[in-house]
């Protein structure tokens, strides 16, 4: 195991310090460390268990984004992944944003390479663009206006019909969002693997299962999904949907880590997780990304303030445009 010293020295490569940690209790020491050091644990609903359970906030990411906007606390820690750390970023230029793992990053954002997009734009002058938020800060710059799963059909009816759009990087919330909006936005053709994953064969199985249960979907899903899904909505749509359904068995598909949540609020339900084409320990779609974080990296993320989240000026000046276009859009 490595010294602080040769840990600092490998973090850009691990992503994380690799230092030994004897006989810790880390929900002690990090609930410690936020204090002294007026921190706030901002966690997205993906991330594991023990993470959720000692946040000061659990949110989707626009809840995250526009918690970020607000806190006063001194230090932000990330439990996301690398495109929601740089978002609290841009929002916080002077203060500490910490990620527990820089590699955490997002297949959807990785679909998405800014040069590949510039050119793209570039070819399309007329067309406005809006982006999902799970993107790089780069690709935040070249857009117009940037939205969450929850808010994107208010931010895309707010901008004339007769204006073209260019909607990027998730082309199955995009076409989703095409049909409700009865726009023809131009799409990018990107999506994430974790809502790509599931398998429409052993659905059909488990559904044979369990006749009696409704299936709800996030919009980053495969259009089939939608297709048979009784209800599509966003992460924190999803847990207020089961919150407030009479009913008393779902089928989810999204990433499994809003099972804890949605258990929590609906310890008398049957919270089932859509079945991925994998065979994986827990038969569901899992974001390996979110996974990365842990309550060691957490705290010796806390305890070093590393690895710290950095963008360059200029860009985050343009990046932040198209996000203050969101959030004052969802007030």
């Amino acid at each position: 195991m490595e010294t602080l010293e040769t840990a600092k020295k490998n973090l850009t490569k691990k992503g994380f310090l690799d230092i030994e940690t004897p006989d810790i209790n880390y929900v002690e020491e990090i609930l410690k460390l936020k204090k002294e050091k007026n921190a706030v644990l901002l966690a997205h609903y993906y991330q594991i268990d023990e993470i959720q359970e000692i946040a000061d906030f659990v949110g989707d990411s626009l809840a995250l984004a526009q918690q970020a906007a607000k806190t006063d606390a001194d230090m932000i820690i990330f439990a996301g992944v690398h495109f929601m750390a740089e978002t609290a970023k841009i929002l916080n230029p002077t203060k500490k944003v910490l990620l527990p793992d820089l590699l955490a990053g997002c297949s959807l954002a990785d679909s998405c390479p800014p040069e590949k997009f510039s050119e793209f734009k570039k070819q399309h002058p007329d067309h406005i663009v809006v982006t999902y938020i799970n993107c790089s800060a780069e690709i935040k710059a070249l857009s117009d206006y940037v939205c969450t799963s929850s808010n994107a059909k208010k931010i895309i009816d707010a901008i004339p019909l007769d204006q073209p759009i260019i909607f990027a990087p998730d082309r199955n919330l995009g076409a989703y969002l095409n049909k409700e909006t009865g726009r023809e936005m131009l799409l990018w053709d990107g999506a994430c693997m974790v809502h790509e994953a599931f398998s429409m064969e052993k659905l059909i199985d488990l559904y044979k299962e369990h006749p009696d249960a409704e299936l709800i979907a996030h919009p980053e899903s495969e259009a089939h999904m939608l297709k048979v899904a009784k209800y599509i909505g966003s992460t924190s749509g999803l847990l207020n949907h089961v919150k407030n359904s009479k009913k008393k068995k779902f089928i989810v598909a999204t990433e499994a880590g809003i099972l804890y949540q949605m258990l929590k609020e609906n310890p008398d339900k049957i919270i089932i997780p859509a079945p991925a084409k994998e065979d994986n320990t827990c038969a569901c779609s899992e974001c390996a990304y979110m996974k990365m974080n842990t309550m060691k990296k957490l705290y010796l993320c806390l305890k070093h303030e590393l690895p710290n989240i950095e963008v360059e000026e200029e860009l985050a000046k343009k990046a932040i445009i198209p996000i203050n276009r969101m959030l004052e859009l969802s007030k």
